[in-house]
């Protein structure tokens, strides 16, 4: 009998803990984050290099103070995506990053097959909109958008440890 009852001990601790380690991660650190106005949305121009706010509706988004990469939005925009990509910086190599599956308007591998089959471009947002991290926006044919974070070569290096690269502004104290 107290094997049995060491067992169900056991497997109870186990579907506790894995139940409360999915929480963290898929709902406990995001938060929503509230429209603030035209400076949601904001993509790098090319002829100045300093990000413009872009026109947009329908915004959502969510957030989380345990990592600068964990920020999702999804919107809608009127410019053409033609339009916006000859005015806008746009980026060869963007990949999207997952989202926790109940922020149902940003789908990471939808996201990455549009972009490379063509029926999306992606979009310098804002480039160290953090140190280390820039805000990368796709806009798709149809007017959606989604925008994410992602590390940028500083980020990259510096946040493994190592000195920030040549051409890199110096870190914040206590980032390195």
């Amino acid at each position: 009998m107290t094997g049995k009852l060491v067992s169900l001990l056991i497997l109870a601790s186990g579907l506790i803990g894995g139940a409360a380690l999915w929480y963290l991660q898929i709902h406990a650190f995001y938060d929503e984050v509230p429209p603030s106005g035209p400076e949601d949305v904001r993509l790098t121009a090319r002829a100045s290099g300093v990000p413009e706010p872009v026109a947009h509706g329908d915004f959502r988004a969510i957030d989380s103070d345990s990592s600068p990469i964990r920020y999702r939005a999804c919107f809608t925009v009127s410019m053409p995506r033609a339009d916006l990509a000859e005015t806008y910086v746009t980026i060869e190599d963007a990949v999207p990053l997952v989202a926790p599956g109940w922020f149902d308007c940003f789908d990471a591998e939808a996201i990455g097959a549009a972009l490379e089959n063509g029926s999306a471009t992606a979009f310098l947002g804002v480039e160290n909109i953090e140190y280390g991290v820039d805000r990368v926006v796709a806009i798709f044919e149809d007017g959606r958008g989604v925008a994410w974070h992602r590390l940028n070569r500083c980020g990259e290096e510096v946040f493994d440890g190592k000195p920030a690269p040549e051409g890199c502004p110096p870190p914040p104290q206590g980032e390195t």
